[in-house]
């Protein structure tokens, strides 16, 4: 049997692409989870490891989707290898159980784990030299203005909380946590 593996980091990411992939690759079930590849304990995966048995295949889009570390992924496919399981990951091919095809993934492993590491690097990098600027704020922009929602608290005085919604573009619990803000 064909099991297909899906995963995204966060639950704002899609899964969509990688599904198609694995669906045009006629795997029979598809494992999918939105759980950052940081973690070893990845409920889904685990759960499709422990199904796995020999014969079957495992299919990845990616070999980052596959393995956090080169030392957890070789460790993985060394695992599935015993069993009798086959690896095929979709950008690479099918992983094969002999020296070279292990001496391939080995290196693909290490390039994965090398890339999103220099990934981390420099989105570090880039925050550090963002620090350094005067207006730096940390965290999400603000959508709306002091004034705009100093206009919004002075409309309350004589609207109601969804009027002003309706005037402003300003939600009630924006206006009511500036409000608290204000009082304080």
């Amino acid at each position: 049997m064909k099991f297909g593996y899906a995963r995204v980091s966060t639950v704002n990411q899609d899964l969509e692409t990688q599904l198609q992939a694995l669906e045009k690759e006629c795997c029979n079930e598809i494992y999918s989870e939105k759980f950052t590849g940081t973690k070893a304990d990845r409920p889904k995966f685990n759960e499709l490891l422990s199904k796995l048995k020999e014969g079957d295949t495992l299919v990845v889009t990616k070999l980052d989707r596959f393995a956090r570390s080169t030392v957890d992924a070789i460790s993985t496919v060394k695992e599935l290898f015993e069993r009798g399981v086959k690896v095929h990951i979709l950008n690479m091919g099918l992983v094969e159980n002999t020296p070279t095809g292990r001496l391939v993934f080995s290196v693909m492993s290490a390039f994965a784990e090398f890339e999103r590491d220099m990934i981390v690097e420099r989105t570090q990098e880039g925050k550090m030299i963002a620090k350094q600027r005067e207006d730096f704020r940390e965290g999400r922009p603000k959508k709306y203005s002091k004034k705009q929602l100093e206009h919004a608290l002075k409309l309350l005085e004589t609207n109601s909380y969804k009027q002003v919604e309706d005037l402003t573009g300003i939600s009630k619990s924006t206006l009511i946590r500036h409000k608290r803000k204000v009082a304080r």
